[in-house]
């Protein structure tokens, strides 16, 4: 077992030795999204970050750093009740591995959420956008390093990182709960620093409709890993060079909590019916046994 292995192991008997909940769906909470993990109703067990071994720690205003586990409707749910991020100097395994850890407890789903600045011109601040694919050739890729099997394969296929049923999903509450909502692709940078106007054109040029700090190397270890993936972004802002207002992180909070309530109804409709979708899976598993 490689290092990053046998810390993954320490920390998922860290949280074994503190609860036996067994996660379908798992969350991340990106940027004033926290207050979700508020919303689930029977809470079988809280775990701060800090008190799992080796696990590295938020730092960043608006990130809570802990886990929520309990239901909604009756989907069992692990949400990241905020994330760690490659710029607050931890290692990229250590960024994934909370991703990497909700998928060892046993979740099959992994739903990300960001605030994230706006490239495509058609979008506003408040506006939700379904990740159809990402970009993510400006950070490290996670799996770098040697390989274990047992997490994935060498060369792992990113073909289709956002599962098209999960998505479709989506789309399907976003009509059905009259919630407006845009399509695109996400592309991460490093961070911290807010990107310059021809950061913002190039990705432009390559593609992007929105740049966040976050969530495209979470999907590589997710996808790794087997997790069926999908996501949604709260356009926080209209990035820089497109609008004469400064970046500040207190506006991208301030934004993506008056984008909350939406956030919240899409989110709790769409887990309610991948909790649908996953029963009717182990039902033809079950079947085919």
């Amino acid at each position: 077992m490689n290092e990053v292995s046998q810390k993954l192991q320490n920390c998922y008997e860290s949280v074994r030795a503190r609860t036996d909940f067994v996660p379908k769906v798992a969350i991340v909470l990106g940027s004033g999204l926290g207050d979700y993990a508020d919303t689930m109703n029977d809470i079988v067990a809280e775990i701060s970050y800090d008190e799992i071994e080796g696990f590295p720690v938020s730092t960043v205003p608006g990130h809570d750093g802990r886990y929520i586990m309990g239901y909604v409707e009756d989907v069992p749910v692990i949400c990241m009740k905020g994330r760690v991020h490659y710029y607050e100097g931890y290692k990229m395994s250590d960024v994934v591995l909370p991703v990497r850890l909700m998928a060892k407890l046993g979740a099959k789903i992994l739903f990300l959420t960001n605030a994230s600045g706006g490239i495509n011109k058609a979008y506003s601040a408040g506006d939700l956008m379904l990740i159809k694919d990402q970009i993510s050739s400006f950070v490290p890729n996670p799996l770098i390093g040697p390989n274990d099997p047992d997490l994935g394969v060498r060369f792992p296929d990113m073909s289709a990182i956002y599962d098209k049923e999960l998505s479709n999903i989506i789309r399907k509450v976003s009509v059905d709960e009259r919630i407006p909502m845009q399509e695109g692709v996400y592309i991460q940078f490093t961070g911290p620093s807010y990107e310059s106007p021809s950061e913002v054109r190039m990705a432009g040029i390559l593609g992007a409709d929105a740049v966040g700090m976050s969530t495209a190397v979470e999907a590589i270890a997710a996808n790794h890993m087997g997790m069926r993936i999908c996501g949604i972004s709260c356009i926080s802002n209209v990035d820089a060079g497109l609008s004469a207002e400064k970046l500040k992180h207190e506006d991208v909070q301030a934004a993506a909590d008056a984008a909350a309530p939406l956030f919240k109804k899409v989110v709790t409709e769409s887990i309610i019916r991948f909790g649908k979708l996953l029963r009717s899976s182990e039902s033809e598993d079950m079947t085919e046994l």
